[in-house]
């Protein structure tokens, strides 16, 4: 093969990846609007088949109208604060229970035997007062840039 043909071919070589390149865009485009065609159809026909089925069903509540916001949102709201507060509560005692303690003093040992010891930092090893959000980011990064250099040239 001479340079010429080199040449050739690299000229053939760019011509068509450019040409792919714009084939693709093009595919690319064509299926990014066609999924989400197909997913705005299917919102708007699940939408409609369900107001349509509530219509079937209860004709009187429908003719009603939607209820004002701030007594949907009061309900949610109560719902939400009771099946809190009842799952917690629940979880909690299920908690209380599986630890077989009698008194408040007695849970807090066995919990505390339970759960991992948390070292204590006095006197503190490290940075514990910061002028603002910014400072503290700036610390934990060069902090953790820091701690990743000496731990990949150790290893």
């Amino acid at each position: 093969m001479g340079t010429s043909d080199k040449d050739d071919f690299e000229k053939f070589l760019e011509s068509n990846s450019s040409k792919h390149s714009e084939i693709n865009q093009k595919y690319k485009w064509a299926g990014i609007l066609y999924l989400t065609s197909i997913a705005g159809g299917s919102a708007i026909f699940a939408f409609s088949s369900s107001l349509a089925s509530v219509k079937r069903k209860d004709p009187e509540w429908f003719a009603k109208g939607t209820e004002p916001g701030t007594s949907l949102a009061l309900r949610a709201f109560k719902w939400g604060s009771f099946y809190s507060i009842t799952g917690c509560s629940i979880f909690f005692y299920g908690i209380w229970k599986l630890t077989g303690a009698a008194n408040m003093q007695e849970f807090r040992y066995k919990l505390g035997n339970f759960l991992p010891r948390i070292k204590r930092n006095d006197p503190p090893q490290s940075r514990t007062e910061f002028e603002g959000l910014t400072d503290l980011l700036t610390y934990i990064s060069t902090d953790y840039s820091e701690q990743s250099k000496t731990k990949t040239f150790k290893s």
